[in-house]
């Protein structure tokens, strides 16, 4: 059973970056996507991005294109989330997710995804 927890969140300033982790306690299966997604007050949550178990597949929302990069370590079962050039409208609580049934053109519905953590705030002042 996968277990997650997600860190890194805090308060910034427009244009600064931040390194969000996502520590996988549990065992991960090859095949497995992790995924990253946020939720703003008052509006559903978004899909941000994801990685496959390898590493070698990679997928972001248009909106975070260009700015945040995934990444992980398969020695500490890690996946992270750089954000760069953050701006206000990334301000959310963060969520990692685990899809155990593998890369698919549907890895940015939170359906797919059976396990999360509890979040992690990012605010971006202006």
């Amino acid at each position: 059973q996968a277990q997650l927890a997600e860190s890194g969140g805090g308060l910034v300033q427009a244009g600064d970056s931040l390194r969000l982790s996502c520590a996988n306690s549990g065992r991960t299966s090859g095949g497995s996507v992790t995924g990253w997604f946020r939720q703003a007050p008052g509006k559903e949550r978004e899909f941000v991005g994801a990685i496959n178990w390898s590493g070698t597949n990679k997928d972001y929302a248009e909106s975070v294109k260009g700015r945040f990069t995934i990444s992980r370590d398969s020695a500490s079962n890690t996946v992270y989330l750089q954000m760069n050039n953050l701006k206000p409208e990334d301000t959310a609580l963060y969520y990692c997710a685990l899809d155990k049934s593998g890369w698919s053109r549907f890895r940015n519905l939170r359906s797919r995804y059976t396990s999360w953590g509890q979040g992690t705030q990012v605010t971006v002042s202006s």
